[in-house]
């Protein structure tokens, strides 16, 4: 599978990464146990298909993920654009956790995913989350810092709204933003993505294949008690059933353009980000080879009008909303959420 190249961002701090990047978090055992070596394995595998950008966050499996990729990248690490994330302290698991973006607390964990990761630098280092306790500027300004100190070469914003990403900004160039993004969420559409577009910011769309859910091989009766998903209000008993006959009507089209259910997801969302004037490259995650490859499908498909238009009305039935709390995501923050 050839893979093309893009650029995210635009100026001095602009990066050159491939179309389709690896989000690790499913390194850390988020979705399932993986083994080390078998999370090697996939990471030979993504690369073998020219896969240059992995994604990873000091809170994935409390820094696992990086220590997994650092082991992966030990003799190769010039071959890869490496980010990871900065902003979340642990707390007491998912739903109990805060976003931290004091500028102490960023210059402080920068040197600990440096040291698991085995590098003493990486190319796109975001904020998490956005703190409602420090101000945007300070978060920007810290990681502009480690900029002048060579240990990021760029940085970025996941979750942030709108007005923060402009406000961001105005402090120091960002050239990702990183946010959730897919068939079934769309509410960084209004005013993230314009905002990006107009400041020529790259946009990174995590778990654009729904957490699993707009894929073939997702089995509603077949959660695990222990998988993270678990937490999402898409997939509690109230609201997954509903969300899987939504999924089955994704299946139909995916069927009838000869496509996988997880390659017709990405092939909408460049399609999508296209017609918005936003550059992005996706970090889907998995822990097999043959959903990798499903994915990967996707890049460069043209999907019909008439297609589009069948899964552009699906987000609007969606039973639930894409958070365990909106105001930990952008659209909850700017009221685009049910419950934001």
């Amino acid at each position: 599978m050839t893979l093309r190249s893009l650029t995210l961002g635009t100026g001095s701090h602009q990066l050159e990464t491939s179309a389709l990047g690896y989000g690790a978090m499913s390194l850390a055992g988020a979705y399932g146990a993986i083994t080390e070596s078998d999370s090697i394995a996939l990471l030979e595998h993504v690369a073998q298909r020219e896969v240059t950008f992995l994604d990873t966050a000091n809170i994935y499996g409390d820094g696992e993920s990086e220590r997994v990729l650092g082991k992966f990248l030990k003799h190769r690490r010039e071959e890869f654009v490496l980010a990871s994330k900065v902003g979340i302290e642990k707390g007491a698991g998912v739903g109990k956790r805060r976003a931290r973006g004091d500028a102490a607390y960023i210059k402080e964990q920068i040197d600990h995913s440096l040291r698991r990761l085995g590098t003493d630098h990486l190319d796109l280092y975001y904020l998490h989350r956005v703190d409602p306790e420090t101000p945007i500027e300070e978060s920007v300004g810290a990681l502009g810092e480690l900029v002048t100190a060579g240990k990021v070469r760029s940085i970025g914003l996941s979750e942030a709204t709108g007005e923060e990403i402009a406000r961001g900004h105005a402090v120091f160039p960002i050239t990702a933003v990183q946010s959730e993004w897919s068939i079934f969420a769309r509410d960084v559409e209004p005013h993230v993505l314009p905002t990006c577009a107009r400041l020529g910011i790259g946009f990174v769309p995590y778990s654009p294949v729904g957490r699993g859910l707009l894929t073939d091989s997702f089995d509603p009766q077949a959660l695990p008690a222990e998988d993270i998903r678990q937490n999402f209000p898409w997939f509690m008993p109230e609201n997954l059933p509903h969300n899987a006959a939504l999924l089955a009507r994704v299946r139909d089209i995916a069927t009838g353009l000869e496509l996988p259910t997880a390659g017709l997801a990405l092939a909408w969302l460049y399609q999508q980000a296209a017609a918005l004037g936003v550059q992005i490259a996706p970090i889907p995650g998995t822990r097999t080879a043959g959903h990798w490859d499903q994915l990967q499908r996707g890049v460069d498909v043209q999907v019909p009008g008439e297609a589009m238009a069948e899964l552009d009305a699906l987000a609007g039935q969606v039973s639930g909303d894409r958070s365990f709390d909106p105001r930990w995501v952008s659209g909850g923050r700017e009221g685009l959420l049910p419950r934001g």
